[in-house]
Parts: C-alpha cells; structure tokens; sequence
C-alpha cells in the first residue's frame, strides 16, 4: 500500500477492514453533490496541473485527515448558488456529509468545516 495515503481500520472477526482516504474523498464528493443551493466545490487555481502530477485531491475543495483516534475531519470548499441561503446551505452541506460519512464508513467525524469559497450564477 501506499505510504502516503492515510486509511482507516477496522479490525474485524477474519481480519481487518481498511478504508482509504481516497474512498472518503468520493462519498464526500457525492454527498456534497446531493445538497441543494451547492454550484459545486471550489477548486484552488492549478488543481489541474497538480493532479497531473500525482498529488490527489489537492487544489479540489477537500481536505480529508484521518485522525490518531480513527475519526474523520473534512475541510471543505463549496460555491453557493446565488439567491440562496449561504447559512443553510453550508449547514446542510456539513449535515449532508456528516451523514453519508457516519452511515458508509461506522466512523465518527470530529470536525466537518464548511468554506463557502463563491457564489454561482
């Protein structure tokens, strides 16, 4: 396995169970995708040329960091859509990931940080 990459174990009664980052990355993603009044994540500028080079998830929104005690903690970049609710919107976004994280992966989250980066039209 990579060393880079940061995983989360759950050892079970044959073995253990190990659910990388970049797993956490996407049901974020999607759970993100799903809340209405988001225009999409903010990505920072060169995130293209950055991921072409091989540092994943750099520059798209999302900071994922799996704590010492296996809990989660998600920084994460959101554009509003204009007309709505910057304040609702970002809670449902925190509530929306909180959700899918908890539900898909038996882990708790310790911080989940909205930024509301933008608005969109």
């Amino acid at each position: 396995m990579a060393e880079n990459k940061q995983y989360i174990t759950q050892a079970q009664e044959n073995g253990s169970v190990m659910i990388s980052e970049d797993v956490i990355v996407s049901i974020v993603d999607r759970a993100v995708a799903e809340v209405e009044g988001i225009a999409g994540l903010s990505s920072k500028p060169g995130a293209d040329i950055v991921d072409m080079i091989g540092k994943k998830n750099w520059g798209k929104g999302l900071k994922i960091v799996i704590n010492d005690d296996e809990t989660i903690s998600v920084d994460c970049n959101i554009n509003v859509k204009y007309g709505q609710s910057v304040v609702d919107v970002a809670k449902a976004a925190q509530e929306a990931i909180i959700s899918a994280l908890e539900s898909m992966t038996g882990t708790k989250t310790s911080a989940v940080n909205v930024n509301v980066c933008g608005i969109a039209k």
